[in-house]
C-alpha cells in the first residue's frame, strides 16, 4: 500500500524538501535525564560542526553544540551550552545551562546551572544558581532577586522587619 506522501506527486516548482515534514532528533538516555520540563515553543540548535561569529538574539530557546563568538541575548528564553560546545561571549537569558565551556559573563533572570563537566570563566548574575560537583567556575557570582517575585517579596518583608537607623536611636 502506498503512503500518503508517495501518492501525492510534486507540483511544478515544489521539491520534496519544500513540503512540511516532521523531524525526529536522536535522543540518548542521558539526554532524557537532562530534560527539566516540556515546552511547547521551538528550540533553535547550533550543531556541533557550526561556528557562529556575531550577535544572536531572538524569541526561542537555543541549544548550542558548536562554537559561538559574540553576544547572545534571548531574554525570556533558555540557552543550553552542550557538552563539547564553546561559547565566547556574554549570554543573557531567562535560564542558562552549561555542560560545555563558556568564556564570558552569564546573566539569567531565573537561574544558571553549571553541570559537572561545565567550565565557566566570567561573572554570573542570577536569581538562583546550581553548580554541580566537578564544575569549574572562575568569576564573581551575584544573586539578584530583584527580577523575581519571591525575591521582591522577601526584600520588602526584610525592609519592614529590620529597623532603620532613625528608629534605633
Amino acid at each position: 500500500m502506498e503512503s500518503e506522501e508517495q501518492a501525492q506527486p510534486n507540483t511544478p516548482g515544489e521539491s520534496a524538501l519544500s513540503r512540511p515534514t516532521t523531524a525526529f532528533l536522536p535522543v540518548s538516555p542521558t539526554d532524557l535525564g537532562r530534560a527539566t520540563r516540556t515546552t511547547v515553543r521551538g528550540t533553535a540548535c547550533i550543531g556541533p560542526n557550526l561556528q557562529v561569529k556575531g550577535e544572536i538574539s531572538g524569541n526561542e530557546d537555543l541549544h548550542i553544540e558548536g562554537k559561538v563568538e559574540g553576544p547572545i541575548s534571548l531574554g525570556g528564553h533558555k540557552v543550553t551550552v552542550a557538552r563539547g560546545a564553546q561559547v565566547t561571549s556574554e549570554v543573557i537569558a531567562r535560564e542558562v545551562v552549561v555542560y560545555g565551556t563558556v568564556n564570558g559573563d552569564l546573566r539569567a533572570r531565573d537561574r544558571i546551572e553549571i553541570k559537572k563537566d561545565g567550565y565557566v570563566t566570567g561573572d554570573l548574575v542570577t536569581a538562583r544558581i546550581l553548580v554541580e560537583d566537578g564544575a569549574f567556575v572562575k568569576g564573581k557570582i551575584e544573586i539578584d532577586r530583584s527580577n523575581t517575585q519571591v525575591g521582591a517579596d522577601l526584600d520588602s518583608l526584610l525592609s519592614r522587619a529590620t529597623p532603620s537607623a532613625s528608629e534605633v536611636d
